[in-house]
């Protein structure tokens, strides 16, 4: 009977173990007006002195052209949007080979458990296909920003840190050998406790005007 007891508790903790390592991801979400969005983008011109930015909402959140005096700039950025979405819609930026592509995407991918592995790749397939499609395109790649977990609006988004680290050591990787520039937007974020300082950010993850200062303040170099 003991023996029987101890292989069930056994079977127990290998069960739970297991379970407790599989982490559910869908490559296929996309936001609710992803399809709109995208619409919208290509009923737009194109010119080959435009400047875009590619991401989801903390590039969607700023009026780009206004913050950098530049009128060149396109704004993609969809709210919510993961790697796989902009791969699907990467063929409305590479058709008007534009002059330069600023992309920043990421961090929903890892609030969605979507694996680093996967991100970083998803990073390769862009890139790759912005150099075959516009091969003219100064491509630049911003690493993923802090988040601040004293913060409760996105639970998902906070305590990823080792994500997010292991995304930027990836896009690090993939800039010098794909030849692209990077830009260090992460550490212009971050105090001295690993999170995006509170003075920034309104809910540990989106930026407050005086982020987009800052921001801007460093990409306007890039331009």
């Amino acid at each position: 009977m003991k023996k029987l007891l101890c292989f069930s508790l056994v079977l127990f903790f290998f069960a739970s173990h297991s379970n407790a390592q599989v982490v559910k991801w869908d490559s296929t979400y996309r936001p609710n007006n992803f399809e709109l969005k995208v619409e919208q983008f290509k009923s737009y011109p194109n010119a080959k002195t435009d400047i875009v930015f590619l991401g989801n909402s903390i590039t969607a959140g700023a009026d780009w052209v206004e913050l950098l005096g530049n009128p060149n700039i396109k704004n993609r950025g969809i709210s919510g949007d993961i790697s796989y979405g902009v791969l699907e819609r990467l063929g409305e930026v590479t058709e008007g080979k534009p002059a330069k592509v600023f992309l920043l995407i990421g961090i929903n991918d890892i609030s969605r458990n979507i694996p680093d592995s996967l991100i970083m790749n998803n990073y390769h397939r862009i890139v790759k296909q912005i150099k075959k499609e516009s091969p003219d395109t100064k491509i630049y790649l911003q690493t993923l920003f802090p988040v601040n977990n004293t913060f409760t609006q996105f639970k998902n988004h906070y305590n990823k840190d080792e994500h997010i680290a292991a995304v930027n050591a990836g896009l690090k990787k993939l800039a010098a050998a794909e030849k692209a520039s990077l830009i260090d937007t992460h550490k212009i974020f971050l105090d001295a406790d690993g999170r995006m300082k509170k003075e920034y950010t309104h809910d540990g993850l989106h930026l407050k005007a005086a982020g987009y200062a800052v921001w801007a303040k460093l990409l306007k170099a890039y331009l």
